[in-house]
């Protein structure tokens, strides 16, 4: 039980500070309003459900829907094109930022530092749209990458039609794209190293990689284990929009990922029990393993994850 003192010290701070805690209210209403209340529809994953009977009112089918997904020719394809897109997204777009920030901290002056900070942080401002219609664009048959391979190649590349090659723009892109924002963080956490570590190193004769792998990386370590369980936990929630802009009827072996096939079903279709059922089939996979990662990254980083 908490200690009576501990509550009476809290209630004080409260009434002290409750123009800080009214301050969280918007952030809880709409918590409240856009993620839990509408876990209520996650119920016509189990029904046949008819939007003229209503949730209650449709038919209980239990796990017919998951049965129909898990059990569907096409499964296998899409639930490895999802896994192979945001694993190897993961995995080649997680050290980037970490790099990026790591280098920003070695340039000393502080405009030369804010304009590079400027061109890497621009990409994150750009339009999903945008940054589509520009890969379509660049990569076209007729566009500057083919104008430069036609000097080792006649025949130009499709790279936006050829499944082959989905994979890799979709994955390059959005490194690119995200990566400068995503440095912010270990930015700030670097700001905080005493420099007169690194002045003390560099007398004692350590060498840049030496003073990074001693100093910096150890002061990014906890953030770091953070934001690789919630990018691992969330390894399933890849984006909708911009793999379904990419798509094109001929790279679809590789593009049809659980988000769009979701679209389909569930908005184009009109089937929204089954598409449903698909969804919370997709955040059940994130949960575990969200809880497997952490559990794995508690165990090598010394009982530090998450939660």
């Amino acid at each position: 039980m908490v200690p009576i003192e501990k509550k009476e010290n809290f209630i004080q701070y409260f009434k002290k500070n409750y123009v800080l805690y009214l301050f969280l209210v918007p952030a809880i209403i709409l918590t409240i309003v856009f993620k839990y209340i509408p876990m209520y529809g996650a119920i016509i994953a189990f029904k046949d459900f008819s939007p003229m009977k209503g949730i209650m009112g449709s038919d209980w089918v239990g796990l017919t829907h998951f049965k129909d997904f898990l059990t569907s020719p096409n499964f296998k394809d899409i639930f490895m094109n999802t896994l192979k897109l945001s694993f190897y997204g993961l995995i080649l777009g997680f050290p980037v930022p970490i790099i990026l920030a790591l280098s920003l901290n070695q340039v000393r002056r502080a405009a030369i530092k804010k304009n590079i900070q400027l061109i890497l942080y621009a990409p994150n401002f750009i339009s999903v749209v945008v940054i589509t219609g520009m890969l379509f664009i660049f990569m076209s048959p007729t566009g500057p990458i083919n104008s430069l391979l036609s000097i080792f190649n006649d025949k130009p590349v499709s790279f936006m039609t050829d499944p082959e090659y989905f994979r890799s723009i979709y994955i390059l892109s959005g490194i690119w794209q995200a990566a400068g924002w995503s440095s912010i963080i270990y930015v700030a956490a670097l700001a905080n190293v005493d420099p007169q570590l690194h002045d003390a190193a560099t007398i004692d004769g350590a060498t840049l990689l030496q003073r990074i792998r001693h100093i910096d990386l150890p002061t990014l370590k906890p953030i770091m284990a953070v934001l690789f369980i919630l990018g691992a936990g969330g390894i399933m929630a890849i984006g909708f929009e911009k793999a379904y802009l990419m798509q094109t009827s001929m790279n679809l072996p590789t593009s049809e990922i659980l988000p769009t096939y979701v679209y389909k079903v569930g908005l184009q279709a009109g089937d929204y029990a089954y598409s449903t059922a698909v969804g919370l089939f997709n955040s059940v996979i994130n949960v575990v393993l969200l809880v497997f990662v952490n559990f794995v990254v508690k165990k090598l980083n010394e009982g530090e994850g998450l939660y």
